[in-house]
């Protein structure tokens, strides 16, 4: 992990508030479907940012878990001990996981993982997949929501017709409305 200063005034603050926003009953959740999926245990059973961090750093996890998911997601999984070995594990799961559905603005940053950075958004991003499993069918272990599949509603063109004439609410009501009383600005208020 690269050597950081702590930070001082608004570093201080976010790195506080990220702190705060760390759920440890979620990150239970997190750890139960990953092993749950893949039938194997991550290597700090311990909890806290900076163990699941260690568990997942070298990409190797959540690469197989990806795989359990989409089979063949993840060609080949680096065991590696080197860095950027271990960074591209972990880029290579980001691009599965969005080629399987999640959008991009659930994911997070390789960084966010390699340096824990930002464990909370790990979690939401695995949280994500989850979700994303559930919507594709996935006979596993259930964590998240299931994604809304498209509703999509088709109106005759009768219907269409009747709505051109409604007004709706949000346009406001303006009957009566005048400026009488207004005065030109700066003048004084007569009492």
């Amino acid at each position: 992990m690269a050597s950081r200063p702590t930070g001082y005034g608004l570093t201080a603050e976010l790195k506080a508030k990220q702190k705060a926003k760390y759920d440890i009953e979620r990150e239970k959740e997190c750890r139960n479907w990953i092993e749950g999926c893949t039938g194997n245990q991550l290597s700090d059973q311990e909890l806290g940012s900076e163990h699941l961090q260690k568990s997942l750093k070298n990409g190797i996890a959540v690469c197989n878990l990806i795989n359990v998911l989409a089979p063949g997601s993840v060609k080949k999984i680096n065991e590696s001990t080197m860095a950027f070995k271990q960074m591209e594990n972990i880029g290579k799961f980001l691009d599965a996981t969005k080629e399987y559905g999640v959008p991009s603005s659930q994911l997070f940053q390789t960084v966010d993982l390699y340096e824990g950075q930002n464990m909370v958004s790990v979690i939401d991003c695995i949280w994500a997949l989850a979700s994303q499993a559930q919507k594709k069918g996935y006979a596993g272990p259930v964590w998240g929501v299931k994604v809304a599949d498209k509703n999509v509603r088709e109106f005759d063109e009768a219907t269409l017709r009747a709505g051109q004439g409604e007004i709706g609410l949000q346009a406001g009501y303006n009957k009566g409305a005048t400026q009488a009383g207004m005065t030109a600005y700066g003048t004084t208020r007569h009492m």
